[in-house]
């Protein structure tokens, strides 16, 4: 029969493999300043929690749409989006709390107060519009004239907007908008609608009909853009079409506007049911048709780089609701306004087929239909950056609230407790952390230089860990998880106190200190795991079903096992067994920690003799005995001497 064959350890593997993933981590912390070492501080920056840094506090009251008291269920709906909003991941510290049945306190940690005053007040009812009247900004602060309302308002080419993400006065072209919404490549087959001689976007980015005929546009046109809305008031109601006509845009206006017409109350431009006037960042002004559809029919939205163009495009989803209504709306928006084959624009009222998305009262994006798109799946396409994108693939997610909220109060907080807790916090984990490197090394001697190593290198890793979720994740560290990382000494502590136990139990049977290594670890690798996974599974426990800083703590709890996993594996075994080679360690020198005599070993480690051998007398006695046994004639003693 063949010999077994046994598994080589093969430590520098291992140590190998941590030091890459501490390289990878720097990496990452660094990014582009791998090369700047004068800039390197700027990038350890670890983000904090409201409690350990200064932030805002907005307290909110809830109400419906009809200026009622919301339900529970609304309030619970309300709260989980905004949640969203403010702590994208879960891990900023933001948090959102109920105050009786209408207020919500909402604490943003280490955002101005304009900045979170930007995050909140943005959470109203999001809705499709289309859009009936359109009129670019000019850089005028006229009010424009009054659409003579005709059957059919065909637009005139010299007066047509700029398609650019922020228009300027001078700024004119025959392009509607920037904005398309095609269907879903991946869910549909309907073929673009470019080769029915829609409109596509040239090569800087703006949108063309493809006509030669039009005229290009000149100064005379641009300076009369400011009192000529392109689409058909005559699908605009009188009440709808003064407002228009009083509204005055201005760029970055998301506010005063509304002061304009006499919205003071929200459901004044949230009300599905009515035609409304709005505004957009740019200042260009719209008269908006009911909304057809609604965002709290949106089940997803996300940011994508196409494969194909290499652009940014949003890919929208709704719900069965949604994506009838919205099959029916683009379906009869660009049948009945999209442009001909022929490229004719002056026999339709081509720029009726726009549809605004309305957050707030606010259009954030026109955009066109290319195509009818059903099954609610669609694609908004444009001139977007990867910021923009997610901007506007945020407020498609987390902007349709089923309540609107009014500001009650803004105010700073500070940090001061916070600040002398985790001072106090630190402190006991100094004192903690330095009465365990004292009892391993009066415990285990040598061993305690590898148990100390073991816990600097898993803190390291936490720190490194912290620092990338900060930057990368918006990560802040709160009291509750710093005593998660303090936990952490104890499991760490834990895992070596395990093997180093099994190790010893090996030694004290008698086994030479290498194979008493591979024996040990491998008593102590399935303890350390089981108790690792239900630490873990304990600490995934408590952050789902936890609130608030409890999340702070079973979030850190849970990081720190799975370091120590990695830490125990590819450092402090392979460490052990690369010891085990040396001389001080392999020998059993008495400041070891292994030392045979001290833990009461059996018998020596590297003799090959067997114990019952090296009990013999020396086979100088023995003759001499047996010499003397014969000459007395004792043959008894003389056998049993021999035995």
């Amino acid at each position: 029969m063949a010999a077994p064959t046994k598994t080589v350890p093969h430590p520098g593997r291992a140590l190998l493999a941590l030091a890459a993933l501490i390289v990878i981590m720097l990496l990452g912390v660094l990014g582009g300043n791998v090369f700047s070492p004068g800039h390197w501080h700027k990038d350890f920056k670890i983000g904090l929690g409201l409690d350990l840094s200064s932030g805002t506090q907005v307290t909110m009251r809830a109400t419906t749409p009809t200026g009622g008291t919301p339900s529970s269920a609304e309030m619970t709906e309300a709260i989980s989006i905004i949640l969203a909003r403010v702590n994208g991941t879960g891990n900023s510290g933001a948090e959102v709390q109920t105050e009786g049945n209408q207020d919500l306190n909402v604490s943003v940690p280490g955002k101005t107060t304009e900045q979170t005053e930007a995050l909140v007040s943005t959470t109203a009812l999001l809705n499709f519009r289309q859009t009936l009247l359109y009129q670019p900004y000019t850089g005028t602060t006229t009010p424009a004239a009054s659409p003579s309302p005709s059957p059919s308002s065909s637009p005139s080419t010299s007066a047509s907007p700029s398609a650019s993400a922020t228009p300027t006065p001078s700024t004119s072209s025959t392009a509607k908008t920037s904005a398309k919404i095609v269907p879903d490549a991946k869910a549909s087959a309907t073929p673009s609608a470019s080769a029915s001689g829609k409109a596509t976007p040239s090569a800087s980015g703006t949108a063309t009909p493809a006509t030669s005929a039009s005229p290009s546009p000149s100064a005379t046109s641009s300076a009369s853009a400011s009192s000529t809305a392109l689409g058909n008031p005559a699908l605009v109601n009188k009440k709808t079409l003064a407002l228009f006509n009083k509204l005055v845009c201005k760029p970055g206006d998301t506010v005063a506007w509304k002061q304009q017409v006499g919205y003071t109350n929200a459901y004044d431009y949230d009300d599905p049911n009515a035609q409304i006037v709005s505004c957009d960042s740019t200042g260009n002004k719209y008269a908006l048709d009911v909304a057809k559809v609604q965002g709290t029919e949106i089940t997803g939205a996300t940011a994508t780089l196409s494969t194909t163009n290499n652009e940014w495009e949003i890919e929208l989803t709704l719900n069965s609701k949604g994506g009838g209504a919205f099959g029916a709306l683009s379906s009869a928006m660009y049948n009945k306004y999209g442009i001909p084959a022929d490229g004719n624009i002056e026999s339709n009222d081509y720029w009726l087929d726009s549809n605004a998305i309305v957050l707030d009262g606010n259009v954030v994006v026109d955009s066109e239909f290319q195509g009818a798109i059903p099954g609610g799946n669609a694609q908004i396409t444009g001139n977007f950056t990867q910021t923009t994108a997610t901007q506007l693939q945020n407020q498609l997610k987390y902007g349709s609230l089923p309540l609107n909220f009014k500001i009650l109060s803004v105010q700073s907080v500070s940090a001061s407790l916070g600040r002398a807790q985790l001072d106090g916090g630190l402190i006991a984990a100094a004192i903690g952390l330095g009465l365990v490197v004292i009892y391993s090394f009066l415990y285990y001697r040598g061993l305690g230089l590898v148990s100390v190593s073991s816990l600097i290198i898993a803190g390291g890793i936490a720190l490194l860990a912290v620092v990338l979720l900060s930057k990368y994740q918006n990560f802040a560290l709160e009291l509750s998880g710093i005593a998660g990382l303090i936990v952490a000494i104890g499991i760490t502590a834990d895992s070596f106190v395990v093997f180093f136990e099994r190790l010893r139990d090996e030694v004290r049977e008698g086994k030479q200190l290498r194979p008493a290594v591979e024996a040990g670890w491998k008593r102590a690798r399935r303890t350390i795991l089981v108790s690792d996974t239900v630490s873990f599974i304990a600490a995934l426990l408590l952050y789902y079903f936890s609130i608030g800083e409890v999340k702070g703590f079973a979030y850190t709890l849970g990081l720190t096992t799975l370091i120590d996993i990695v830490v125990v594996f590819l450092f402090t075994k392979p460490m052990v067994t690369v010891l085990a080679r040396t001389k001080f360690f392999g020998n059993g020198a008495p400041l070891s920690g292994l030392d045979p005599a001290r833990l009461g070993a059996r018998g020596p480690w590297r003799s090959s003799v067997p114990r019952a051998a090296a009990r013999r007398r020396p086979d100088s006695v023995t003759r001499s005995t047996a010499s003397r046994n014969a000459g007395s004639g004792n043959t008894e003693s003389s056998n049993t001497g021999e035995a």
